[in-house]
């Protein structure tokens, strides 16, 4: 018997005033810790059903999932430790506990080790807006009045009711065949180094350089990521002054090598595979966001040398 998984995804939403968030790519991958409910419990070979709320977003089979151990930054209220906490969009204090009531400028914060888990889904994913909406989905669950974030159903139900809204066999059929096909197993070990520390490195950084992505300007805190402009992977430490906070679409480009600075002009240059992407292109040649410190130019030269090697 197939199991499906309703899971929560609301891109660069998906955060809880209690955590950080996940960055979720809805159509390749989705992102989870053992700090949820059922987080050991997916499987390769199992149904991901993504929504949003609202509505279904799509589907797939879990091809793989990948697992790393992480450093994750908690936070709560300081009168009653609860983590239901919600920052508040203009009045002062910036936060309200929903369960106590209090009111504070800052909340409590601690760090824990978890298991960080990846799903790898791309292959069979189905767009399904619009298909299924909230109420329907939650009918499907195996606890349909279940507030969690990630809920197991049954897929022969699920599918049952995709075909019916379809009328069309199609990439519904693909993905039951492709439940059966798969490959035995949990979790996939994440090849890369766990960065232990790598939070406290990123609330230095917002503390030093403020909301902003280095390279793009002004960027909500959600959406930046501790860069470091080293290889961390090879001395496995947090440099005094090595990074600077990327949105994490750039973060990507920059360890990849497609973005990269030009300290002798203080400006950007963008891999020309980039320029028919008119948000990439744009910042071809524009000036960093950020002032930067000597030891960051230094870092910097480093990676345009192992990037764009002179001829």
């Amino acid at each position: 018997m197939t199991i499906a998984w309703l899971v929560l995804a609301l891109g660069n939403s998906r955060e809880h005033a209690g955590n950080d968030g996940y960055d979720d790519s809805p159509s390749q991958h989705y992102s989870w810790d053992s700090s949820v409910q059922n987080h050991a419990r997916v499987a390769v070979g199992d149904v991901i059903a993504l929504w949003n709320r609202k509505e279904l977003i799509g589907l797939s089979v879990i091809e793989a999932i990948d697992t790393a151990i992480a450093e994750k930054t908690l936070y709560s209220c300081p009168q009653c430790g609860k983590a239901d906490i919600k920052r508040r969009q203009r009045e002062k204090p910036a936060y309200r506990c929903g369960k106590c009531g209090h009111l504070f400028s800052a909340p409590r914060q601690k760090t824990r080790t978890v298991t960080t888990y990846r799903s790898v889904h791309g292959k069979r994913w189905m767009n399904g807006r619009g298909l299924l909406s909230a109420s329907e989905l939650r009918a499907l669950c195996d606890a349909p009045k279940s507030q969690l974030s990630m809920r197991p159903a049954r897929w022969e139900r699920l599918q049952q009711a995709l075909l019916e809204v379809t009328g069309q066999a199609g990439t519904v059929k693909d993905i039951a065949a492709a439940t059966r096909l798969a490959i035995s197993g949990g979790h996939r070990e994440s090849l890369v180094r766990v960065r232990v520390g790598q939070e406290a490195f990123r609330r230095q950084l917002l503390r030093e350089q403020g909301e902003i992505c280095a390279f793009t300007g002004p960027t909500p805190a959600a959406a930046l990521e501790a860069a470091h402009l080293y290889s961390y992977a090879e001395s496995g430490e947090h440099r005094d002054h090595g990074g600077l906070l990327l949105r994490r679409d750039i973060h990507r480009l920059f360890d990849l090598g497609h973005v990269a600075v030009d300290t002798a002009s203080g400006t950007l240059d963008v891999a020309s595979s980039l320029h028919h992407y008119p948000c990439y292109a744009q910042l071809h040649g524009q000036p960093l966001a950020v002032q930067l410190r000597p030891e960051h130019e230094v870092w910097l030269d480093a990676h345009w040398l192992s990037q764009r090697p002179r001829a």
